[in-house]
């Protein structure tokens, strides 16, 4: 990790402004794999400069120039994801089979479906008489999570670039590595200087610095909604956009008239993957009242199946939880749950009882919750799993909305009835009987969860201001 005591700025690796160094914590073992340097708000000044500079020219680009310039991005991610995965399983403790196909591959993911989405995009086109054009926003800064690092980075930079924004990453202090790795990919493609920079760092410091900083157009944030409030408040004084995704508490619903056994046993392993720690995870199971104990005992079965331990072990399903943070404010609310007469089904508090180190949480689910319980409310970003029972469909669908989140939720059943209900939902995406993920597909939530949306087309508009140009056809 040779760049990891230097930020990528104006095209170059450069020292930090001031000499501050964090230790970068192996989840799985507690202990340290390595240092990175802690920028600062001069730090953060340098990389708006820069791409405020380098905004002028990158802006005009043309389409083919650009597409060129993903494409090439692509090639050179394919070639790295492996030293990608690796660096992310060590740091944000994903199984390294896990992190190499999914946590790093999804990044030359983003990447090709930015190119299909740039290849079609109409940046302007007469209404009338009046010529419509999109404009790339300008300077953005880029705050991105631990939890799926590069699929954060990916499917921001990749539609900034796409539509001529120039750009400052803060990536999370908690799994720093893999965006070092990114930059020597931005360097190696030949992207512009100025136009990708790189600043690590923390939230109160870098974070806020470019939140607020009057040179940069646009925020796109993805994290807590705790700290995207934040965000927006910095970022109020100078009115710019920010584009946010922030928490979720996802429901499930499995209708009367699914496969019951297949749905539950589906519900629990989409809940705990990547240890739960996943904006999206379906974590509020709603069953038929009538079926509780059926879905109970299925629950805990595939929790029982599932192995925690070490990330290299290629028989681990869950590794540990990104930080010995995390990990607290999981037990604690693990705790309330039992405390607030949730029925204990499996797991509990904890670490399983074969690990004597690392941050592993046993999957942990819980029956008959009511929707007012703590462990329904908050975001618990970890694998623990709330089984809701319900009467009726009206008020399976009173449940699911009963949230201050809005990201995502599911539905299980026959087709038709399924496809009925998902417009009821209060939610940025439905997905409906195990349906895959689509990378075309418009991200991002109602609510608390956020505004605006990522991916493919729908990213390319978040990056772009708007313009009339009223008369143009009789000049």
């Amino acid at each position: 990790m040779n760049h990891a005591h230097s930020f990528y700025i104006d095209g170059e690796w450069i020292e930090p402004s001031v000499s501050k160094t964090l230790e970068v914590i192996d989840p799985s073992t507690e202990q340290p794999i390595g240092t990175i340097a802690l920028g600062s708000a001069a730090d953060a000044e340098k990389a708006v400069a820069a791409a405020r500079r380098a905004f002028a020219s990158f802006s005009q680009t043309s389409n083919g120039e650009r597409i060129e310039l993903l494409k090439r991005i692509v090639t050179i991610l394919k070639r790295r994801n492996d030293e990608l995965g690796d660096i992310i399983s060590r740091e944000m403790g994903a199984p390294l089979t896990m992190a190499r196909a999914e946590q790093a591959g999804i990044g030359a993911t983003h990447f090709e479906q930015t190119i299909k989405a740039l290849e079609t995009f109409a940046f302007d086109y007469m209404q009338g008489t009046t010529r419509i054009m999109h404009e790339p926003i300008g300077v953005v800064a880029m705050i991105t999570p631990w939890n799926w690092p590069i699929n954060q980075i990916a499917c921001k930079v990749a539609p900034a670039l796409a539509t001529g924004c120039t750009m400052v990453l803060k990536p999370s202090e908690i799994a720093p590595f893999n965006a070092v790795i990114f930059a020597e990919i931005m360097d190696e493609a030949g992207v512009p200087k100025g136009v990708f920079n790189l600043v690590q760092g923390d939230g109160p410091t870098v974070g806020a610095a470019l939140a607020s900083h009057p040179d940069v157009d646009m925020v796109s944030f993805t994290g807590s909604t705790r700290a995207g409030i934040a965000v927006a408040q910095a970022a109020a004084p100078t009115v710019k956009r920010v584009h946010q995704e922030l928490g979720g508490k996802s429901p499930n619903i499995i209708l009367r008239s699914a496969d019951f056994s297949a749905a539950v046993a589906a519900g629990v392993r989409r809940c705990f993957g990547n240890s739960g720690q996943t904006c999206t995870a379906p974590t509020r199971m709603l069953v038929p009242i009538e079926r509780m104990d059926e879905a109970s005992s299925i629950a805990e079965r595939e929790a029982a199946a599932l192995v925690v331990g070490p990330p290299s072990d290629p028989r681990t399903n869950l590794g540990p939880v990104a930080s010995a943070a995390q990990f607290n404010k999981i037990q604690v609310l693990i705790e309330r749950g039992i405390a607030e007469g949730a029925d204990l089904v499996a797991g509990g508090p904890g670490r399983p009882s074969h690990l004597n180190a690392g941050y592993y949480v046993r999957p942990t689910v819980f029956a008959r919750v009511t929707n007012q319980m703590t462990i329904a409310r908050e975001e618990i970003f970890g694998p623990v799993l709330s089984i809701i029972g319900y009467d009726s469909e009206d008020e399976a669908i009173a449940i699911a909305n009963d949230t201050p989140y809005g990201l995502a939720a599911y539905i299980q059943g026959d087709p038709k009835e399924a496809r009925a209900l998902a417009g009821r939902l209060r939610a940025g995406s439905v997905r409906l009987n195990g349906s895959a993920w689509d990378a075309a597909a418009p991200f991002g939530g109602y609510k608390q969860s956020g505004n605006g949306r990522e991916y493919g087309k729908f990213g390319l508009h978040e990056f772009t201001e708007i313009k009339g140009i009223a008369g143009f056809s009789n000049e």
